[in-house]
């Protein structure tokens, strides 16, 4: 049985290493594609340890951490997806930022995506967040990489309540997996009123 954990503290910190090896194996897979480091990740997922709003939500199965959830307060996230919501007219500091959600690919179809957002926005009442957002990378239809047969999340992210931001995408870049080096890629904004 997979159980759900909020993970604060020394959980959280002993569970850093084993997040950023799950980050890697999910987000290789299209419509990331990323070539991460082990390195980078542990740099990256520490700012959760920083953020007093932060949470880290992780699926648990026989011990091992199989998927995981995480979040902060806007003004505790990156920049470059703050911008296009004050642009699109949220004020980020009324905004929850659901970050990534990741799940090993035998885990998934459990209810454990829904477990996640659950937990999250949550948090974000709890903190008196009116809005959760998120991004998701575009990749062309055309891409060479789309797997047959693939499906984005939209209707799944549609059924729990949100909708894209009209015009609003940030810009992140990260090094695809056989590329050499960074690429920018747009990432439409998500949301919600919780």
């Amino acid at each position: 049985m997979t159980e759900i954990r909020i993970l604060k503290g020394a959980a959280l910190r002993d569970a850093l290493p084993d997040l950023a090896r799950l980050r890697i194996t999910v987000f290789a897979e299209f419509p990331y594609l990323y070539d991460g480091s082990e390195d980078y990740e542990r740099r990256y997922l520490a700012t959760y340890e920083t953020s007093p709003g932060a949470v880290v939500v992780a699926a648990i199965s026989e011990g091992r951490v199989v998927g995981a959830a995480t979040g902060t307060p806007m003004e505790d996230h990156a920049v470059e997806f703050a911008a296009p919501l004050a642009a699109a007219g949220l004020a980020p500091e009324t905004c929850f930022y659901c970050a990534e959600s990741v799940l090993l690919p035998e885990f998934r179809g459990q209810g454990l995506g829904h477990a996640f957002f659950d937990a999250r926005e949550a948090h974000a009442r709890a903190l008196g967040r009116r809005h959760a957002v998120f991004c998701a990378v575009v990749r062309p239809e055309d891409h060479p990489a789309r797997p047959r047969g693939y499906r984005p999340l939209d209707g799944f992210w549609r059924k729990r309540g949100y909708a894209p931001i009209e015009g609003a995408f940030a810009h992140y870049s990260w090094t695809d997996i056989g590329d050499d080096g960074q690429t920018e890629k747009p990432m439409q904004l998500w949301s919600r009123t919780l």
